[in-house]
């Protein structure tokens, strides 16, 4: 079983920024790739970025793209996000994810793991 653990959320000012990280419990869990979704109050969670642990491909969704970067720590385990120039759209609850098998690694299904998510929450 493989938990994982978010941290970094928190209250910032539009145009500010925030780093998430996210890390898998067991040490011996070699994911084929983790990512980000952030989840609006009454909707469907939204791809954010994503990350592949052999090469380090990575994905973004539309919204972010050159705001959010993804990156990973293969020794650690862990994957990060960083936010920069936060908008007020930005505001939700980002959860991580992780999936051990070849397949999407930008839709909600298809992730086996998940963590119980970080609230972000940005001020305009």
């Amino acid at each position: 079983q493989v938990q994982l653990v978010e941290s970094g959320g928190g209250l910032v000012q539009a145009g500010g920024s925030l780093r998430l990280s996210c890390a898998a419990s067991n040490r011996t869990f070699s994911p084929y790739a983790m990512g980000w979704f952030r989840h609006y109050p009454g909707k469907e969670r939204e791809f954010v970025a994503s990350i592949t642990w052999s090469g380090g491909f990575s994905f973004y969704g539309d919204p972010v793209k050159g705001r959010f970067t993804i990156s990973r720590d293969n020794a650690k385990n862990t994957v990060a996000l960083q936010l920069n120039s936060l908008k007020a759209e930005d505001t939700a609850v980002y959860t991580c994810a992780a999936k051990s098998h070849y397949g999407s690694v930008v839709t909600v299904t298809g992730y086996e793991y998940w963590g119980q998510g970080t609230q972000v929450t940005v001020s305009s």
